[in-house]
């Protein structure tokens, strides 16, 4: 059994900062169950582009307002508390946030760790590894 709390990996090396957000990973590639969780924060009046060509993610919003956008469409979703978007077919997409959004985010092929977006918004599938 893996038992973490969200306190204490936010004062670890399993808390990663970037520009537009920070991302704490709860579960990770190294505890083998097949796909990684993260409680994410993206910092209000940011806009973010990201393509996740080597991985799925599913997003549950758990506080705030924001939008994403699906960019082979144009189309436009808010989201908002209780809200889930589905990443299912690699989607390019902007995330806009309107308020600070707290996001529970699945990926599948799970991360390593300290993945940071590329130039394409995407992470690698080779990662540096958080070791407990």
């Amino acid at each position: 059994m893996i038992l973490r709390t969200l306190e204490e990996a936010e004062k670890s090396e399993r808390r990663v900062i970037s520009e537009n957000w920070e991302s704490t990973r709860l579960l990770l590639k190294g505890d083998n169950m097949g796909f990684s969780f993260h409680i994410t924060t993206i910092y209000p009046n940011t806009e973010t582009k990201i393509w996740y060509k080597n991985h799925l993610e599913s997003v549950f919003c758990m506080a705030g307002d924001g939008e994403v956008e699906t960019l082979h469409d144009g189309m436009v979703y808010p989201i908002k508390p209780g809200s889930i978007y589905i990443l299912d077919k690699n989607d390019r997409h902007i995330l806009r946030a309107k308020t600070t959004l707290k996001l529970a985010c699945v990926f599948n092929p799970p991360l390593h760790g300290k993945e940071v977006h590329d130039e394409f918004g995407s992470y690698s599938l080779e990662g540096e590894e958080i070791l407990d």
